[in-house]
């Protein structure tokens, strides 16, 4: 049984994504590069991210949680990355 789910974010409330962002910038050891970024402009950029489908959220079962990722990570995962969020569980 697959223990992770991509989770489509029209499927959850505007106010859960923006508190599953914020929980992600506001991480420790989350890196943004050489420059310091407000946190607006660092929600703003994940946000893009999430539109553009570079990055997915995802629910693991074992931990009970939900986090943001890369698409390399969902391959890792062995999840299917699809351009409408619908994710396969692999």
């Amino acid at each position: 049984m697959a223990t992770h789910i991509e989770v489509p974010p029209g499927s959850l409330s505007p106010e859960a994504v923006a508190g599953l962002v914020d929980e992600f910038i506001t991480r420790e050891g989350t890196d943004y590069g050489l420059h310091e970024h407000s946190l607006d402009d660092k929600r703003a950029s994940v946000l893009r991210q999430l539109e553009r489908n570079e990055i997915a959220i995802v629910f693991d079962f074992e931990s009970e949680s939900t986090t943001l990722v890369s698409r390399r990570e969902l391959k890792q995962l062995g999840l299917s990355f699809s351009k409408d969020g619908e994710g396969d569980v692999g």
